[in-house]
């Protein structure tokens, strides 16, 4: 009873909001209203920019990594409406809402079409459906009661008058009344504008208030009527043809008046239905059905399509007058695993599997997808490359790679407009989940299911050999080295603790050799030369030899400096090649993990308990729990630590 009384509780008060009094008036109450809110007459762009803004705005720190080394300290805006739905997106968010702002403010792009061009499975139709919905949480619009296209009320003003209130109010009318309402203000109130009502009504996709959808249509049968509504039959005998009154204007056109109208995949209608575009965009109006004048038409037209059919219809010269009317925003996959795992976190969070999932299980198939996204390059292997792509810092031979993440992208068109979709990465997590006995997935089996699905689903011989590869070989190593660091790290004790005072030692011997200054010993005080045989023990684990020492150690002081300058916390995890040395010579010191870790050969009872501390540890700090732990261990010792 108790579930039954609390949502009894929610029915309620949802009752209370939906019972609140509907605005009832005539243009003077309006009047007054927009005396002191000028916002309720906004067009429909500025209307869906402010609804999305009213979220809240903000801008990357140029400081932070992510913006620094992703973005190239581009100032780019979040917007808080998108942010827990869309990842690694920011360029095309950014650049939807540009258009938006520009709209708003009257700009040449009022008058132009928003085209999300992308692949498959990019996020197109979900960017637009969570646009829609921001529409549907909105205010209210005020409008002409029992106006078939919820038009604005100051339609009502006499063009005689206009001017006179554009002085007054410093609002632009736009727009005439539609031919239902011109009709009804002749013929039920003779002429007095004054008493035509005003109501309110909120938008809606289901009830089809503000928002209109236009699907792909066959082109045997699309008719203009999806578009602009039809003549009404039944009441032909009624009235004459040309009376108003036979009109049923229930368009995508009309009823997205004041709102959004979405044509969904726009290209695969035939060019004469997309006619009513043009009109709709530069002449701000559409046809009415039969006889009747144009109807003004205030809306933020967005459609979407993939590439393919965005370069069949843009190399046909016959559309250059639609295509001049089309402001063309790319959706391409994401090209940030980091970002990738994300969607892969929201979407599983939808979903009723009860299932464990072991750590870089996500990571591996977020790796997987963002690589076969990638075109090829000259200047890094595709695992660098994708490293790079994700804000990561690349070392070779002991030194940071200087690769610019901007001469990549410059260096190929349209990046992550083909490759793996997440639509085929989430089946094959299903079927891991769904083929796992114990509701449990590991990289291991996604490596496995996402193995199949290639082999089964990939028709291209040349892309199924590519992904194969990329699965069997580079992730599988890539995969082994994480696992090779988790596993040593599992395994020896105070890891973190080993690992930052390596890195504090490091730290100040290293200091004190570029400014030629000592080392003061913690414990006895003494001031003692910089000990250049601790300092290349480290620094031989990444390859830095001879004269690249001294640079390196100039380049890391320098680099904390800055960092503490900032107000930035330190640790041994803040420069990534001393990181990649300091783990690699702690991995190296571990001597007696393979008689650990191999099952095969026998452990006695202190190996057996240190074994058991080990996968303790993995599932305490690291996420894994009994059987994914088992498993990881199984597979480190088949691949890492075979019996010599």
């Amino acid at each position: 009873m108790k579930k039954t009384t609390k949502f009894l509780s929610a029915v309620t008060k949802h009752q209370k909001k939906q019972s609140v009094e509907k605005f009832h008036g005539f243009l003077k109450d309006y009047l007054e209203i927009l005396e002191t809110d000028d916002s309720v007459c906004a067009l429909s762009h500025r209307r869906l920019y402010e609804t999305i803004t009213r979220h809240g705005i903000t801008r990357l720190d140029q400081s932070e990594t992510r913006c620094r080394r992703i973005f190239n300290a581009e100032s780019l805006r979040t917007y808080d409406y998108f942010q827990t739905s869309f990842f690694g997106m920011e360029p095309a968010l950014n650049k939807v809402m540009r258009f938006l702002h520009s709209a708003s403010m009257k700009g040449e792009e009022s008058r132009q079409v928003l085209l999300l061009l992308g692949p498959v499975g990019a996020g197109k139709s979900a960017l637009v459906e969570h646009i829609k919905r921001a529409l549907e949480a909105c205010d209210p619009v005020y409008h002409i009661a029992d106006c078939p296209i919820r038009e604005e009320p100051l339609h009502l003003v006499p063009r005689s008058l206009r001017e006179e209130f554009e002085e007054v109010y410093n609002i632009k009318i736009e727009g005439d009344l539609c031919p239902v309402c011109r009709h009804n203000l002749l013929e039920e109130y003779n002429g007095d504008y004054t008493q035509v009502p005003i109501t309110t009504s909120s938008f809606s996709i289901r009830g089809r208030r503000g928002i209109g959808v236009v699907p792909p249509m066959d082109p045997n049968t699309q008719d203009t009527s999806i578009l602009i509504g039809s003549e009404d039959i039944s009441k032909m005998d009624l009235y004459s043809e040309d009376d108003p009154r036979v009109l049923s204007l229930n368009g995508a056109f009309n009823v997205g008046n004041r709102g959004i109208v979405e044509f969904v995949e726009v290209f695969k209608n035939e060019i004469e239905f997309l006619h009513t575009m043009i009109t709709a965009t530069q002449e701000k109006s559409v046809p009415s059905p039969g006889k009747q004048a144009m109807i003004y038409f205030d809306g933020v037209i967005i459609s979407h399509c993939n590439e393919a059919e965005w370069n069949k219809f843009k190399a046909e010269h016959t559309n250059e007058a639609i295509l001049d009317r089309i402001v063309r925003v790319n959706v391409p996959y994401c090209l940030e695993h980091s970002q990738e795992i994300k969607i892969y976190q929201k979407l599983l969070g939808t979903s009723d599997f009860n299932y464990h999932i072991a750590p870089h299980t996500l990571e591996l198939a977020s790796m997987f997808a963002v690589l076969s996204r990638l075109k090829p390059t000259n200047k890094v292997d595709p695992l660098t490359k994708m490293k790079i792509y994700n804000g990561e810092e690349i070392i070779e031979k002991g030194l940071i790679k200087k690769v610019d993440i901007k001469d990549l992208r410059e260096e190929v068109r349209d990046e992550g407009m083909t490759g793996i979709s997440t639509r085929f990465i989430m089946k094959a997590i299903d079927n891991a989940l769904a083929d796992s006995d114990k509701n449990t997935i590991t990289p291991i089996s996604i490596r496995d299911s996402l193995i199949k699905q290639v082999k089964e689903q990939v028709t291209s011989e040349e892309d199924r050999k590519h992904y194969l590869e990329f699965l069997q070989k580079t992730l599988h190593e890539e995969y082994l080295k994480i696992l090779e660091k988790e596993i040593t790290k599992a395994f020896v004790s105070a890891y973190e603790e080993q690992a930052e005072s390596l890195f504090n030692n490091y730290l100040d011997h290293a200091e004190a050799y570029v400014n030629a200054t000592k080392v003061k010993d913690n414990i006895t005080n003494e001031e003692m030369e910089p000990d250049e045989k601790f300092m290349v023990s480290i620094e031989e684990q990444i390859g830095i030899k001879g004269s690249a020492k001294d640079n390196f150690r100039a380049d890391i002081s320098s680099y904390m400096f800055a960092k503490l300058r900032r107000g930035e916390v330190i640790d041994w995890r803040a420069y990534g090649p001393l990181k990649e040395a300091i783990e690699t010579k702690l991995v190296g010191s571990v001597k007696d993990i393979s008689r650990i870790v191999t099952k095969s050969k026998s452990r006695d009872n202190k190996q057996q308990k240190k074994y058991n501390e080990m996968v303790k540890t993995l599932i305490k700090d690291y996420g894994y729990n009994e059987d994914s732990a088992e498993e990881v261990i199984k597979f480190a010792s088949n691949n890492l630590w075979r019996d010599s």
